[in-house]
């Protein structure tokens, strides 16, 4: 199944949950997710399926001054 993941187009094997495209992405500390522009909360990671055609957004905090 095909997702657009930080605009970028990428091939996963469906099915998969919000918490499974995370953890194989990044390391999950400090960041936030947002599936077709709308937040999803870290609790409803793992129940959140992803379906063909989904925009997720996965943003990195940064700190700064």
């Amino acid at each position: 199944m095909t997702l657009t993941v930080n605009g970028q187009a990428v091939e996963v094997a469906a099915p998969v949950t919000v918490a499974e495209l995370v953890a194989a992405r990044t390391d999950q500390r400090r960041i936030a997710v947002a599936r077709n522009g709308e937040v999803v909360p870290r609790s409803a990671w793992a129940a959140t399926a992803l379906t063909e055609g989904d925009e997720v957004e996965i943003l990195a905090a940064v700190a700064g001054g």
